[in-house]
């Protein structure tokens, strides 16, 4: 039988096992930011989606081959309005996969204007199958999964590259 100050000891105990894992969570978050931030340059999109409406987007931006490569992976966390935009120099048929990417990801391959071809949602984590765009693009931006059905944003939709 547990006495009424064991387990208000046990309480406190796991309150303080509690914090801890709240402190890990949120110091593993800052750290991928961090990380991002020092992998690859930032900059801010803007998406028109359906009806005209716009939103703002955090981006880091993967410019080179090394960068292209890295991607997202090993991010745990996400913020609702960042993402990462991949940047080529030529339109091709670009392909994606989600290799050691933890967070579903909504992918939006991109043409040279800025128009959403297609987008690939609500991707499975950790898979390697090939993601690829219907039509050679220039651009590539991952999201977090259920975004691009939240927002509106669709194929047709105009993304503000600077």
């Amino acid at each position: 039988m547990i006495t009424a100050a064991a387990f208000r000891s046990l309480g406190r105990a796991a309150a303080r096992v509690g914090l801890l894992l709240l402190a890990f969570v949120s110091a593993a978050v800052a750290d991928d930011a961090a990380e991002l931030s020092a992998a690859f340059g930032r900059d801010t999109i803007v998406i028109e989606a359906e009806h005209g409406t716009c939103y703002r987007f955090d981006v880091w931006v993967a410019t080179t081959p090394a960068q292209h490569r890295r991607g997202l992976m090993f991010v745990r966390e996400l913020p609702r309005f960042a993402g990462m935009l991949f940047v080529y120099e030529d339109d091709a048929l670009r392909s994606m996969w989600m290799k050691n990417t933890y967070i579903p990801l909504d992918i939006l391959f991109i043409r040279a204007d800025g128009s959403v071809a297609s987008i690939a949602k609500r991707t499975e984590p950790l898979s390697l199958a090939s993601i690829a765009a219907s039509e050679p693009v220039r651009y590539v931006l991952e999201l977090n999964a259920g975004v691009t059905g939240d927002l509106g944003i669709v194929p047709g939709s105009i993304v503000r590259i600077p």
